[in-house]
């Protein structure tokens, strides 16, 4: 699937809080149980939820149950994604969406003279 503007304003949406991105910055090194998340980041149990949540619905992190504890993992192709979607993003391209806008105003511009 291809993934589009707004599938990707989610996701920044969802790195777009300090301890979301303190939790990437964790999972990085590999599975952690949530327990170990709380006790880096000093938050409350349903905080860490929500913010897991968070992070779990957009794609970003993958949650597996082990017992009483869950436990979390950074989605290599979500991740992977991001990435390329940022470079393609801050890039200059020949079909950036600023060149229909332009050619239009040229076009527009030129009829006037």
């Amino acid at each position: 699937m291809e993934n589009t503007y707004a599938d990707f304003a989610l996701l920044f949406k969802a790195l777009s809080d300090e301890t979301r991105l303190k939790i990437i910055d964790m999972l990085s090194c590999g599975e952690l149980c949530a327990c170990d998340i709380l006790k880096h980041l000093h938050i409350t149990q349903p905080t860490l939820s929500y913010h897991m949540k968070m992070l779990s619905e957009c794609g970003i992190v993958n949650a597996d149950r082990q017992g009483a504890w869950m436990h979390y993992t950074l989605n290599g192709t979500t991740a992977k994604s991001i990435s390329e979607f940022w470079k393609l993003l801050s890039n200059n391209k020949g079909n950036c969406i600023c060149h229909s806008c332009c050619e239009q105003q040229e076009s527009g511009c030129k009829s006037e003279n």
